[in-house]
């Protein structure tokens, strides 16, 4: 055997054994995990109806609930658009006013010391009790729903893109200040790239804060210019004991709140994907 050879083979005893899962596809390894989870919980699901006896009208089957989407899934559709455009709103509303005002509290400390109490006391307010006013000032409709699903979502995405400009590496602030810069640009091309991954970790919070605002909106405000949300089909349908069109809307809120939480972790792989940790992929 030759030197070449006997490095040839040492390099190749040296080299880690692939993992078994290492050739299946990565669609496969994403798609099977949730997928087994849903057929055991829809198997258990039947399995405490049948145990149990519990009738129709307090938890329906699931025969029942794929009848209710082949035939009523129409009734659900325009409840759902309603619902979106709110939380849409609501969404883009919390983060431009969440962003800007951790801006300016970074910016400024005097600011930070003036405002930040009142954002959180904005949080502890009980959003059930303060969504009437809004009703007061703007009206039933898509107003209030709009105004109340912003005003939940707006504390994480504040609060969070607060703590990543504060928590930027201080040898690159002192870079910069040795370097002349001044601290609107430190704000701007340092300490905002570099708070990205908690902005983003508030949009994330936001995504489902805002559905639930917007939801909490359509139980105080009702029906606003005759288009009524989910949250209406949720209260009239618990109303009358309809559960499986309960269950319906409540599935469409679940689906509104993970189109928006798609969207930031569409825009989180788009901003990080080449180069913070937190985006790059792992090996299984």
């Amino acid at each position: 055997m030759t030197v070449l050879d006997t490095a040839r083979t040492s390099v190749e005893d040296a080299q880690p054994a692939k993992s078994p899962r290492a050739g299946r596809p990565v669609a496969l390894r994403t798609v099977l995990p949730p997928l087994g989870a849903l057929v055991v919980m829809i198997a258990l699901w039947q399995l405490v109806i049948v145990a149990f006896d519990i009738p129709g009208y307090m938890l329906p089957s699931p025969m029942t609930m794929v009848d209710t989407v082949l035939h009523e899934a129409d009734s659900i559709l325009t409840p759902t658009w309603v619902t979106l455009r709110e939380s849409v709103l609501g969404f883009v509303l919390a983060g431009v006013v969440g962003v800007s005002s951790a801006l300016v509290m970074g910016r400024w400390r005097l600011m930070e010391r003036s405002l930040y109490p009142y954002l959180i006391l904005l949080q502890t307010i009980p959003i059930v009790a303060i969504a009437p006013l809004f009703v007061v000032w703007l009206g039933p409709g898509m107003a209030t729903n709009t105004m109340v699903a912003a005003m939940i979502a707006l504390f994480p995405v504040a609060a969070n893109t607060l703590q990543g400009l504060k928590s930027v590496d201080r040898n690159l602030v002192q870079l910069y200040s040795m370097a002349g810069a001044p601290a609107r640009v430190q704000l701007l091309f340092l300490r905002l790239p570099g708070a990205l991954p908690e902005i983003l970790t508030g949009l994330r919070v936001a995504a489902g804060a805002s559905v639930i605002g917007a939801i909490v909106g359509e139980f105080v405000a009702g029906v606003g210019g005759g288009a009524g949300g989910l949250g209406y089909v949720i209260t009239e349908s618990a109303v009358q004991l309809r559960t499986p069109q309960l269950f319906l809307a409540v599935f469409g809120a679940s689906v509104v709140s993970l189109l928006l939480f798609a969207v930031v972790v569409g825009a989180e792989r788009l901003l990080l994907g080449k180069w913070h940790e937190s985006a790059l992929p792992t090996d299984e």
